[in-house]
């Protein structure tokens, strides 16, 4: 089975205490609903990894990007609904422009505190919480969550 590949990126306020999420709360069937994410999504056949992500969050949140760090990869096999291996390439963004958007046909947009997230005060997934801190760390890293029943069944990383 081929992996998915993905971005997820993490839009930082001027100051770097927030952080732009979308909450999934527009689709009951969206296996995110009610949950609430970094914006990003699947690569176009004819992408890279930064122009996929500056895509996704033109689209998903009307800004442009100025700066896009690389804050790590996480291979997720059998994260998918039907099972399916995603290999995601995970951002911080800390300049940009533009206003964004309050919302998109996936949910609505929040900033969100970062300390709000890093202590589990939000709707996410539990396995966010495992490579979130890595992410807003600074520090690059590659990690591997693997997924069963739509369940992460465990976690690890190395240092980039």
């Amino acid at each position: 089975m081929q992996s998915i590949l993905a971005t997820l990126g993490y839009l930082l306020s001027p100051d770097g205490e927030e952080v732009l999420m979308i909450r999934r709360d527009t689709r009951p069937d969206d296996i995110h609903f009610g949950y609430y994410n970094g914006l990003g999504g699947k690569l176009e056949p004819d992408e890279d990894v930064v122009s996929g992500m500056r895509r996704e969050i033109r689209e998903e949140a009307g800004l442009e990007c100025v700066s896009v760090d690389l804050a790590g990869t996480i291979s997720w096999p059998g994260f998918g609904r039907h099972g399916e291996n995603w290999f995601g390439f995970l951002f911080r963004i800390p300049q940009w422009t533009g206003t964004p958007l309050s919302a998109t046909a996936e949910g609505s947009l929040h900033w969100v505190p970062k300390a709000d997230i890093l202590a589990g005060r939000i709707p996410m997934w539990e396995s966010d919480r495992h490579f979130l801190p890595l992410v807003f760390a600074g520090r690059p890293f590659h990690g591997v969550m693997p997924f069963h029943n739509g369940k992460a069944v465990s976690w690890s990383h190395t240092p980039g």
